[in-house]
């Protein structure tokens, strides 16, 4: 059952943040550097932030919670005040006004410069903080939390590039499969995995946040809105869309409550659960069964995450709804059998969608992922699976989730280079 292995990797992938990840990231890695450069005793003279295109891409328009505001230097700027990585992923939780306000003034002052790294890793954020004594330069690679460099002026304190987390992560990828992960989730015992019900609590609270309070696009808080004007019906599928929605609407508008990510996306660890928690509501079933089918939605979606890459040319929330799409077939007693239609479903129809950088309208996205997860299940349930004569799509559905997986990572370079010249070049 690899009941260890897959415990190792539910605490590495199951990681609390507020925020988007890839500005978060670049903020924690400026918060190391600023640490080791001692700027809090020390006068900074220059910041230089070097990231990817996916970093770049997802860190441009998404608002940084607290402030209002975003963008890639103001992210890098936050880091450096901050001066403290030991938060992780939520590095900027508690800003103060006036230490956003000491970030605004370092852009203003032009000591931040920001450009597209050279490095061929999708996931790379390097940032160099110069003072008046010290100097001192931090990377950040292949994970958001992976410090993977230090250089504290040109002594190396730490070097682990060559030896990092994605050949541990393959290595347990390469022994899991759907059937192992559906024996894992029918056996564990429920007490030992405090993540999974975390997850339930804090993803649904920003959830309700959404529906509660104007965010964003209002996505979510819309369909409820024609919910209860009698609209359109109060069903499983629109409250799942809404209650989902509205947590990508809160998150993406920088709202400070945390979330549980999924392989490094907030995004992909709220859509791998609500879906699955407004089913399980509309059921009304025990919380246990419910601990079971999240943890199954978590896991698939791990699995898959894993070949499909953390950054990619393709929406990660696709392969979040898939996750969920087993979770809720879990809940209407579903077999193996049909948590395998249902993934079958769900990768031959909303695999082609792009990823354009995090921001407002992500919560659309998951909105319609989320309305694919519930029709995929209903299908499976129902005995109808996509066949194997159809596109992507093969008899053994380990194949077709290479086959997606081989899209994403191979099949999108060039669109993936396009989709960032486009951003980057708008008026």
């Amino acid at each position: 059952m690899l009941e260890k292995e897959i415990s190792v990797l539910l605490r590495r992938e199951l990681v609390v943040a507020l925020g988007c990840t890839e500005p978060i990231a670049i903020a924690l890695a400026a918060a190391a550097a600023a640490k080791y450069a001692n700027t809090k005793e020390n006068n900074i003279e220059n910041i230089k932030l070097l990231a990817s295109g996916n970093i770049i891409k997802n860190a441009m328009s998404v608002n940084i919670p607290g402030t209002g505001s975003c963008g890639i230097k103001l992210a890098t700027a936050l880091g450096v005040v901050v001066s403290d990585d030991e938060k992780g992923l939520e590095v900027l939780s508690g800003l103060s006004k006036e230490q956003i306000e000491a970030a605004k003034t370092m852009i203003r002052n032009g000591i931040i410069s920001a450009d597209l790294s050279d490095s061929t890793k999708k996931l790379y954020i390097e940032v160099i903080v110069h003072t008046t004594k010290t100097y001192a330069r931090v990377i950040i690679e292949d994970s958001h939390t992976n410090i993977a460099f230090v250089e504290v002026d040109g002594k190396v304190i730490k070097d682990n590039r060559s030896n990092n987390c994605s050949s541990e992560e393959d290595e347990i990828g390469s022994k899991l499969s759907i059937d192992v992960i559906y024996d894992f989730v029918n056996n564990f015992d429920i007490d030992k995995f405090d993540l999974i019900k975390q997850s339930i609590t804090l993803n649904r609270a920003i959830g309700l946040e959404g529906l509660k309070n104007s965010y964003g696009l209002e996505v979510g808080r819309t369909i409820k809105n024609q919910i209860d004007s009698g609209i359109i019906s109060n069903d499983i599928i629109n409250y799942a869309m809404a209650l989902t929605a509205a947590a990508s609407d809160a998150r993406m508008a920088g709202c400070t409550l945390s979330v549980m990510s999924n392989s490094g996306s907030g995004n992909q660890g709220i859509t791998a659960t609500l879906p699955v928690v407004a089913a399980w509501e509309k059921l009304d079933m025990p919380y246990e069964k419910l601990i079971r089918a999240v943890a199954l939605s978590h896991l698939m979606t791990i699995y898959i995450k894993i070949k499909f890459g953390r950054l990619s040319a393709l929406c990660g929330a696709t392969v979040a709804a898939t996750g969920s799409s087993c979770g809720i077939v879990y809940l209407y007693g579903g077999d193996e059998a049909t948590i395998k239609s249902t993934i079958q479903n769900m990768l031959g129809n909303i695999t082609g969608t792009l990823c354009d950088g995090a921001k407002a309208g992500c919560a659309l996205k998951v909105s319609t992922c989320t309305n694919a997860a519930m029709q995929s299940a209903i299908l499976a349930l129902r005995g109808n699976t996509i066949k194997s004569t159809d596109g992507i799509i093969e008899n053994d559905v380990e194949k077709t989730i290479d086959n997606v997986c081989m899209l994403a990572n191979e099949g999108t370079r060039q669109a993936d280079k396009i989709i960032l010249d486009i951003m980057l070049n708008k008026e």
